[in-house]
């Protein structure tokens, strides 16, 4: 890859790599050059640019990162199209986040320009949380760097373990002057604990601190169909003849490991009685706070074996206790820590419907069917295929008939009275109403039938307001389309806006937020105004994007 200053003449297909800002449109970094491009870089006056330019043998950023992303292929998550040489892996379930070390280590060390991140190990994560992202460093990687990163992979380097739902028991040990107040304290504390990781306390139970007493109430919980027991002892375990695993001994069960390297939690003993695991809690599991009870506890609930050699190795870390050198707090009931990872974006996604059709004459062209289903609501599908929520339809003009046409639908409608006063107005309606948890709105028009879900989950992709790219516009050869992906920090520009020109204001003062998607159909640019443009849609075969 060559890299440095390009004179215009050689800089057509060259990639920027720095951002060029030219009146009030933005040539974004990673922009591959255009001749038009370039041609509005010389009118602007500018001799070269920066650029790099691939030679041959080299693969492109987001090719290289999807290529290495399809070898990491692995349970319990997905990934996303790669976008400026990143390519992000999601969670698809509730659970622990699994990373071979070593394995991302020979990933890393074969070349700097081919690299992978993942959470730490034992991460909880939720569904759509960011798991692991590829990210190639340049613009371009060769492509026998390529091979070699990719020839290291020979399994899963991370993966999420699914928690899988537990009914649980709880058996409380009592000592002459153990308040019940504080078994209250912990039945409600491991309850919550629980239902976290997705599990459930079924049954609680208390007895005297004697293994004679307590044997028979463990085999009790496991005849009632308990796939866990917890034993909260009045009395930390001391040893593995102490009262908790004697009473394990006595029904015939088998003592695991007792200690564990993690402090608070040394005293857990861990135990089998058939195909049920016992476990001893130490007495640190009383407390919400994060403990070595709760690192066994996601390890049991996610199906993965938690044998003496896996406790033993959970040393590195396992030093939980808060102290003034590091005072992160812990969270509460066993459930996810904070985490900084960031989940996908929120989107919502507002189609407009509301227009009078004035162009199409006497029909109401949202209606109109075209492979057996109306107008609006192949925009609408389209929409709900990519997978946006919540989706806002604003209609306007026959809202009855639209509505009708999509009372199927899982969608919400928002009658405009003031359609007739321009798109403006349908804007204003519709963002009134978006959640305020939503990062972006995707602004879609009722009467664009060939945009497509993946076009729509390519805008999706692109959109991170972290790294600037806060409006995403989908473009054609060049020419700037619809719908439109807004970030949360446009919403209320949009809503000053006025008459029937839409946000094309707020997409014109803001060009360094606009990152544009080139894609591979027409479908953006279409729009059906009028019977002639109705015809040409009814003559041309639909394509996929």
């Amino acid at each position: 890859m060559k890299f440095g200053e390009t004179p215009l003449a050689e800089a057509e297909g060259a990639i920027l790599a720095h951002s060029v800002k030219l009146g009030t449109r933005a040539l974004k970094k990673g922009k591959p050059l255009t001749a038009a491009d370039v041609a509005a870089l010389a009118a602007a006056g500018r001799k070269s640019v920066i650029a790099a330019r691939l030679e041959p043998g080299d693969v492109a950023e987001n090719e290289a990162a999807n290529r290495a992303a399809a070898a990491m292929a692995a349970p319990g998550v997905n990934v996303a199209p790669a976008f400026t040489g990143r390519a992000n892996f999601y969670a698809t379930t509730s659970g622990l986040c699994l990373v071979d070390r070593d394995a991302v280590d020979r990933f890393n060390l074969v070349d700097e320009s081919v690299t992978v991140a993942t959470l730490e190990p034992g991460t909880v994560v939720e569904p759509k949380q960011m798991v692991a992202t590829v990210k190639i460093i340049p613009f371009a990687v060769d492509h026998k760097a390529l091979a070699a990163s990719i020839a290291t992979v020979r399994g899963p380097l991370f993966q999420v373990a699914p928690f899988k739902p537990h009914r649980v028991a709880l058996i409380q040990t009592k000592l002459t002057g153990l308040k019940e107040t504080m078994l209250d304290k912990t039945v409600e504390t491991t309850r919550d604990r629980l239902a976290a990781l997705g599990s459930t306390l079924d049954w609680e139970r208390r007895t005297e601190h004697d293994p004679a007493a307590l044997a028979p109430v463990i085999a009790e919980t496991i005849a009632l169909g308990a796939q866990l027991v917890l034993v909260a002892g009045a009395s930390a375990i001391l040893d593995r003849r102490d009262v908790i695993p004697a009473a394990v001994a006595a029904l015939g069960g088998v003592i695991d490991h007792f200690g564990m390297p993690v402090d608070p939690g040394n005293l857990l003993l861990m135990a089998r009685l058939g195909g049920v695991q016992v476990l001893g809690l130490p007495g640190c599991a009383r407390s919400p706070k994060i403990n070595g009870f709760d690192w066994v506890l996601r390890r049991v609930l996610a199906g993965l074996p938690v044998g003496a050699e896996a406790i033993r190795r959970m040393g590195v870390g396992g030093l939980l206790t808060e102290i003034p050198s590091r005072p992160s707090p812990r969270a509460e009931a066993g459930g996810p820590p904070p985490s900084t990872a960031p989940s996908r974006p929120r989107v919502a996604a507002l189609v407009l419907a509301a227009g009078r059709s004035t162009r199409m004459g006497a029909l109401n062209k949202l209606l109109i069917p075209l492979e057996g289903r109306p107008m609006v609501r192949h925009a609408v599908e389209a929409v709900l295929g990519a997978q946006l929520a919540p989706v806002l339809v604003v209609t306007g003009h026959e809202h009855d008939a639209v509505e009708a046409a999509l009372e199927d639908l899982p969608i919400k409608f928002i009658e405009n009275k003031d359609y007739a006063s321009g798109m403006s107005t349908s804007l204003k309606c519709g963002m009134a109403l978006l959640p305020q948890d939503c990062d972006g709105v995707l602004v879609a028009l009722g009467d664009m039938p060939r945009v497509t879900a993946a076009e729509i989950g390519r805008l999706v992709n692109a959109f991170n307001p972290v790294e600037g790219r806060a409006i995403i516009v989908p473009t054609r050869r060049g020419k700037r389309g619809n719908p439109v992906l807004w970030g949360r920090k446009f919403f209320d520009e949009i809503q000053r806006v006025s008459g029937d020109a839409g946000a094309r204001s707020v997409l014109a003062a803001n060009p360094e937020a606009v990152t544009e998607v080139e894609m591979d159909g027409d479908g953006v640019l279409t729009d059906i105004d009028t019977p002639q443009a109705l015809a040409r849609l009814a003559a041309a075969p639909r394509v996929e994007a």
